[in-house]
């Protein structure tokens, strides 16, 4: 049976998101996931990041750097079984009133001519987990953290031979800046097994 990406995120309803976002909660934020192929994918359909001064900076021509964690758990989000990191970049072009996206990693991906919803549903389709090694028969657990890049250490992502993963990884066991937007969501537990019978 073939899903729709309407109905999929209708079907796959998650847990209200636990974190903050500058000290407001979030209740009605959820998180869906797919499996594609191997892949294992997420949305976020209720959650809005370029907004407010992020919004604001955009509009002026400044160009925004996110941040963003995929992880996955066999203990309700306690222990972290594999984790999949990556670092995005945002802008926007004034003249044709449309958002760029770019995936800045080793395999760097960019997608351009976006609406504002579209851009943000491709930030959340682009950082996926290879679920191909992963246990098949035990439930598990998603987080998905998101933060703005801090523009005090955004540099220190950046090595010799492009972005620093483990670097990347490190950014997540320190708590946000209490002036940076943030986002934690948690969902589960999913089956391998429903995922698949609902898979496209």
């Amino acid at each position: 049976m073939k899903f729709s990406r309407r109905k999929w995120l209708i079907a796959l309803v998650g847990a209200p998101l636990t974190g903050l976002h500058l000290a407001k909660a979030l209740s009605a934020q959820q998180l869906a996931a797919r499996l594609d192929g191997d892949y294992l994918r997420i949305a976020a359909p209720h959650l809005a990041f370029l907004t407010g001064k992020t919004l604001e900076r955009l509009h002026d021509g400044a160009v925004v750097s996110f941040v963003g964690q995929l992880s996955l758990s066999v203990d309700g989000n306690q222990t972290v079984q594999t984790r999949s990191v990556a670092r995005f970049a945002v802008s926007y072009d004034i003249w044709e009133e449309k958002f760029s996206v770019i995936r800045l990693q080793q395999n760097k991906r960019t997608a351009s001519h976006l609406t504002l919803e579209a851009a943000q549903n491709w930030v959340f389709d682009n950082l996926t987990l290879n679920a191909s090694a992963l246990p098949q028969d035990r439930a598990f657990w998603l987080r998905f953290d998101f933060r703005a890049e801090d523009s005090k250490t955004g540099l220190d992502f950046i090595g010799g031979s492009g972005i620093d993963l483990t670097r990347l990884v490190e950014v997540f066991s320190r708590p946000a800046g209490s002036a940076q937007p943030h986002w934690t969501l948690d969902a589960g537990p999913y089956s391998f097994a429903e995922l698949r019978s609902k898979a496209f």
